[in-house]
């Protein structure tokens, strides 16, 4: 398989909301987001039938699930640092730095998350912060290392007490950071994230004094 910026998109997807069977060829994906599962479809180039998986807690059908077998994907997964049960186990993966940004937009689409508030103690100061979520802290430390190679922008890592790192990026950081992540056009993106992201760059645009910071294609 040859990267492209939509492959490495997937595998940022896979790296966060997918599964590699231990067959050696099945693959799945899971998501509350229908286009999150049919964004992961389309980077790959593969028509698979999307199913709806029922909650462990409520047992209601709120999740979408693709699950298909492919062989040549598979060994190009094992090839760049996956593999069965890597929730823990996960480290460095083998990704161009050219297609670093589309891959971190998978992983941002999958366990990442935004947010952001106005912050009441000095006049005019809106926060805005990007994370990224995992069970193995060195695979954030990799992310870590990356991020500040090849675009110079720092993070930190922090433990939430549940089994769960945080990789997170605050205030001209986080700005930085999204604005590389969403740069260039037809890029594939999940639309609630990038909607909830444009929303806090507008306001930052307008009245928090950071404009030249924001990329106008986010």
């Amino acid at each position: 398989m040859h990267w492209s910026k939509n492959l490495a998109y997937a595998v940022g997807l896979i790296t966060t909301d997918g599964n590699l069977s231990k067959d050696g060829r099945h693959l799945s994906l899971v998501s509350k987001d229908l286009d999150q599962i049919q964004n992961f479809l389309h980077s790959i180039k593969i028509n698979s039938k999307i199913n709806k998986r029922a909650s462990s807690y409520t047992g209601i059908k709120k999740y979408y699930f693709v699950q298909f077998s492919n062989v040549k994907l598979y060994k190009f997964l094992i090839s760049v640092g996956l593999h069965p049960n890597k929730t823990k186990s996960l480290q460095e993966l083998i990704i161009p730095d050219k297609y670093f940004s589309h891959f971190l937009r998978g992983h941002l689409d999958g366990d990442g998350y935004t947010y952001s508030y106005w912050d009441k103690r000095w006049k005019s100061s809106f926060m805005f912060y990007t994370g990224f979520l995992s069970a193995s802290k060195r695979h954030l430390e990799w992310i870590k290392e990356k991020v500040e190679s090849l675009y110079n922008i720092h993070g930190a890592i922090k433990y939430s007490g549940k089994s769960t790192y945080h990789l997170m990026y605050a205030k001209k950081s986080s700005i930085s950071l999204v604005s590389k992540i969403y740069q260039g056009n037809n890029n594939i993106y999940l639309k609630r994230k990038r909607f909830k992201i444009k929303r806090a760059l507008g306001i930052i645009r307008r009245r928090a004094g950071m404009l030249e910071l924001v990329d106008r294609h986010v």
